[in-house]
């Protein structure tokens, strides 16, 4: 397959070093595959992010060296690469301060095209993607080495091309009316009624449920909650106000932005929005999805800071 264009956009400072390398899939691949980011830091200090739900699957090839995953409520995951279905909760992610591998973003229909696992097993999970069948016929580790041992971003890029399409091609086949009906909630934002979406695609409300649970891991309606939290922290860094941006996102009220905002980042719009203009927070590229406000940047866990996503909390929030 042809290289697809790459974007590089790097930097460096007193607090080290950082690149990101941006490309999109083959057109073979999509919609299904969203993006490729290839990264590469060399911080002088540990780093800790705080990453909010998004709609899309996250595939993670580490080159060596290991992430830390937490969230509230469950034990911490030690990987080189990982997997993350859609999620409805925030997650801490750390490392040493060196880490380099390419993230694969990816609609949640596609993973279960080509890992063949029920969605609904994985939401809010953060796992070992070596565990999930796949159809590659070797370990992830292994391609991730391959990967690593390229000399530039564009032949990674095309290897990945054509290991994911061998992948799908021999996957399990996915339902087109829950990919059109995914589509349909990314596309309005999450503002389609569940019943409406069920009736274009000629389901039953309850079927629908059922088909999303396993193809895409969250219920419609919860798939949609998430996608309203991501257009609007897109609106809030946009620069408009909470009471504008819950109007335009279908919200019921300001307060109920702020509720859904506090659930499921662990911040209110006000302190994301603030945190994210502090000192210390990498460029756009670090976040998951392209030119959107996905992540903080958190202080190592030696410091005795109490804003936003400092901490996980009993209840599940953070801060």
């Amino acid at each position: 397959m042809t290289a697809s264009v790459v974007r590089t956009r790097s930097g460096q400072g007193p607090g080290g070093s950082w690149e990101f390398a941006l490309a999109g899939p083959h057109p073979r691949l999509r919609p299904g595959v969203l993006s490729y980011r290839g990264i590469r830091l060399a911080m002088a200090r540990p780093r800790r992010r705080l990453e909010t739900p998004i709609g899309a699957s996250t595939l993670l090839l580490g080159f060596e060296q290991p992430v830390r995953i937490s969230r509230a409520g469950q034990t911490s995951d030690t990987l080189v690469s990982v997997y993350c279905g859609p999620t409805t909760t925030p997650a801490v992610g750390e490392h040493g301060g060196r880490f380099s591998g390419i993230e694969v973003l990816m609609a949640p229909w596609a993973a279960f095209t080509l890992f063949g696992t029920p969605q609904h097993e994985l939401v809010n999970r953060t796992v070992d993607p070596d565990d999930l069948p796949h159809s590659l016929g070797r370990p992830l580790g292994e391609l991730a080495g391959a990967l690593a041992a390229l000399p530039c971003w564009a032949d990674r890029f095309a290897l990945l091309d054509d290991a994911l399409t061998r992948w799908r091609d021999a996957g399990t086949p996915g339902s087109e009316r829950v990919a059109w009906a995914w589509s349909s909630l990314v596309r309005t934002g999450g503002a389609i009624p569940v019943p409406r979406l069920a009736e274009e695609v000629g389901w039953g409300v309850r079927h629908l449920e059922n088909r999303f649970r396993e193809q895409i891991g969250l219920g419609p309606k919860a798939a949609a909650r998430v996608l309203r939290l991501q257009r609007a922290r897109r609106l809030l860094a946009e620069g408009l106000g909470v009471a504008e941006t819950a109007a335009l996102c279908g919200f019921y009220d300001q307060a109920h932005l702020s509720g859904e905002f506090k659930s499921m980042t662990g911040c209110t719009p006000r302190e994301f929005t603030q945190a994210r203009r502090l000192p210390g927070q990498t460029p756009p590229a670090a976040d998951r999805l392209n030119g959107e406000a996905t992540s903080l940047v958190l202080p190592p866990r030696h410091d005795d800071w109490s804003g936003p996503g400092a901490h996980f909390s009993k209840t599940g929030r953070v801060g």
